[in-house]
């Protein structure tokens, strides 16, 4: 079969496409023809050996595939070979097929098309965790959204509407913000970028704390980091919730007398590990997401596809920050 790896650390260009041998599954395991495979940040970062995992080389990126059961493995009684799945796995979805444990899995809706299917559980699941458990936002809340026009983002966007809060997309650009708002969001603005030396942050910090206006935001979605997340930060409501889900502009350093002086809180967001430390807490998220997909309140938003053999091309798009809310590798019609 073919498959995308990574041999040694690098950007996309070091990615090879190459025939590797067919897996087979183990005890508990599963192997999935992978339709699509959905790409997020950690995909970005994971080839360079800059993600908190590093699988042994060489290995496929990809951490989200959907596809069908091809064969299972023994002690698998909750798939049988054809069903349609999607698959949660870390790494290795760039590939035409993968062996993923079965608990990774979950029934894909017959509804569903194979490119939403991998482009669904990792950004919607993560914003669901971190807006209803982790922030637990109520009703008519002001959710102020970075990065909102990515995968993450523009789900944190869509849930927030879907859950009665009153969300106002940040993004990079007036074109990104014209999307987020076109997807559910009230408002929106567009942050400058740079590196906010000097009087840079202070100017930063005044476009949040504008938008905020007198009140401030309740929940702050912070997909960003870096400068980003000091000066949102300045922008929120007393008792408010900042929402640390990624860094792609670095790891903020933040002053620790801006939540005492706000009563906030600063709460990170994991989903895998949320997962494997809460799975029936996460199954009942999963369930929820479903339904708010069949009632049509939230849909992936895929902005590019790309084949298997432009999968460097695809991570380097979603590294360059060329997309508004997610790309997949499609493998199989």
């Amino acid at each position: 079969m073919r498959a995308v790896l990574s041999k040694a650390a690098g950007g996309p260009e070091t990615l090879v496409l190459e025939q590797v041998a067919e897996p087979t599954c183990g005890p508990g395991e599963v192997c999935i023809e992978v339709h699509a495979c959905g790409l997020n940040y950690p995909d970005v970062i994971i080839i360079d050996d800059r993600y908190q995992f590093k699988p042994p080389r060489p290995f496929s990126p990809g951490g989200e595939v959907a596809g069908v059961v091809r064969a299972i493995g023994a002690d698998v009684t909750a798939f049988a070979v054809g069903d349609r799945v999607i698959g949660l796995i870390g790494w290795g979805g760039l590939a035409e097929q993968v062996v993923a444990p079965a608990a990774k899995c979950l029934p894909m809706p017959e509804a569903m098309p194979f490119a939403e299917g991998a482009a669904f559980l990792m950004t919607y699941g993560t914003s669901y965790h971190a807006l209803k458990q982790r922030a637990q936002i109520q009703p008519g809340e002001r959710l102020l959204v970075l990065g909102a026009a990515g995968g993450v983002g523009i789900a944190a966007v869509q849930l927030g509407k879907a859950m009665s809060a009153q969300v106002i997309a940040a993004a990079s650009s007036a074109e990104k913000v014209a999307f987020a708002c076109a997807h559910g969001a009230n408002a929106g603005l567009v942050y400058p970028t740079g590196d906010f030396a000097g009087d840079g942050r202070k100017a930063l910090a005044q476009v949040f704390k504008q938008a905020g206006g007198a009140n401030g935001f309740d929940v702050i979605y912070d997909a960003i980091g870096g400068a980003y997340s000091e000066a949102a930060f300045r922008s929120m409501a007393w008792n408010g919730r900042l929402l640390i889900v990624g860094f792609p502009a670095g790891i903020a350093a933040m002053p620790m007398n801006l939540p005492l002086l706000k009563g906030a809180a600063c709460l990170g967001v994991f989903y895998g590990a949320f997962v494997d430390r809460e799975p029936d807490a996460a199954r009942v998220n999963v369930d929820e997401l479903f339904a708010l997909y069949a009632a049509g309140k939230i849909r992936p938003l895929i902005s590019k596809t790309f084949p298997l053999e432009q999968a460097g091309d695809a991570i380097r798009h979603l590294e360059d920050r060329k997309a508004t809310g997610k790309v997949v590798v499609l493998l199989r019609d």
